[in-house]
């Protein structure tokens, strides 16, 4: 019979750390809102949680990084919104948090949830922080607790 390793979507015991961009604050805000909100219906006690607030998308990284690193988390979700302007800036911080998100992933056995909105327009942001297309903070959420499963049982 062939072996399966399904995550089943149980808190548990582990602890979650969530860190959420304070720029577009009334954007992340709301998917920190439907993470916290996920990982307490799926079992998470309030001292199982920690919130870590870093000033941008950028900054997100090196605060994953040392949380993954400590030994005290079983994963990281980390929140944010780059919304497109003028410039090229978009570009340079998606790259640079897509790449650094992924970095942590390698780097440390602990998994790193990307749960950052990257929009053309603020518009198409608020649909994802718990409008027409749902929540992402909460579908991070979602997906840190299924890891933290199958990661236990691999």
């Amino acid at each position: 019979m062939i072996n399966e390793i399904k995550g089943q979507l149980v808190a548990g015991k582990g602890k979650y750390a969530i860190v959420v961009s304070r720029f577009n604050e009334f954007i992340t805000s709301k998917l920190l809102g439907g993470a916290v909100d996920c990982l307490q219906r799926h079992g998470a006690s309030d001292d199982q949680i920690t919130v870590v607030w870093v000033p941008g998308a950028i900054e997100i990284t090196v605060a994953a990084k040392r949380l993954a690193s400590s030994g005290n988390y079983s994963a990281v979700i980390c929140l944010g919104a780059v919304i497109r302007g003028q410039t090229s800036h978009y570009d340079y911080v998606c790259q640079q948090i897509s790449r650094g998100v992924g970095q942590v992933n390698y780097d440390t056995s602990v998994p790193a949830i990307f749960g950052i909105l990257t929009c053309d327009t603020i518009e198409q942001a608020v649909e994802r922080a718990g409008t027409k297309h749902g929540n992402a903070g909460a579908s991070a959420a979602m997906s840190a607790i299924e890891m933290v499963n199958v990661l236990e049982q691999i």
